[in-house]
């Protein structure tokens, strides 16, 4: 392996934890309803769980209602009992062959902890970025010990794997900062 092959598959692991990060923050909910709120709920359908997205069609009514339209009637009952189950705190209306599920408004206190959580998130995420340098500049060592790379080379891969390092954590501290201004918009 070379060290811009390090580099690379050091890039990519980072993007991915940053990616995740943005999957964890599309889950926290704001005060405003958005459809990936639903995304990681999953309903039973002909003895298999299946994301809910599989087995009904969701959409925004307004800035405050998500609507779930199931594509047979009979799914209905089984996703208002897996929304209201989950860890969201909604709860759906039956109407008619659709359900609505308005969002209620966040109490400063909810919006404290939900801050909480964003920041916890964000900190998960720089770890998992300072854990990928660790390991790509491990590589560069065992590489320098093996004599496959020169010293200034080895110096040089790690000045890159932390500048990478940097530019990572940069943009988790900016999701988490533009998810915490979101929370607290009113």
């Amino acid at each position: 392996m070379t060290p811009a092959q390090i580099h690379d598959s050091t890039e990519q692991k980072m993007h991915k934890s940053v990616d995740s990060l943005k999957h964890d923050l599309a889950k926290v909910r704001t005060g405003r309803a958005h459809t990936g709120l639903l995304d990681h709920i999953h309903v039973e359908y002909y003895g298999s769980s299946v994301p809910l997205a599989q087995v009904a069609s969701v959409g925004l009514a307004d800035a405050r209602t998500i609507t779930v339209q199931p594509w047979e009637k009979k799914m209905l009952a089984v996703i208002e009992k897996a929304i209201r189950e989950s860890d969201l705190g909604l709860n759906p209306a039956s109407q008619g062959e659709m359900l609505r599920i308005p969002m209620p408004p966040l109490t400063e206190e909810r919006r404290r902890e939900m801050i909480k959580v964003v920041r916890h998130e964000g900190e998960n995420a720089r770890v998992a970025v300072r854990n990928q340098r660790r390991d790509a500049i491990h590589q560069l060592k065992e590489m320098l010990k093996k004599k496959e790379i020169s010293e200034d080379d080895e110096r040089r891969a790690q000045e890159d794997v932390q500048k990478l390092t940097d530019r990572f954590v940069a943009d988790i501290d900016k999701l988490v900062a533009e998810k915490e201004r979101e929370l607290m918009t009113v």
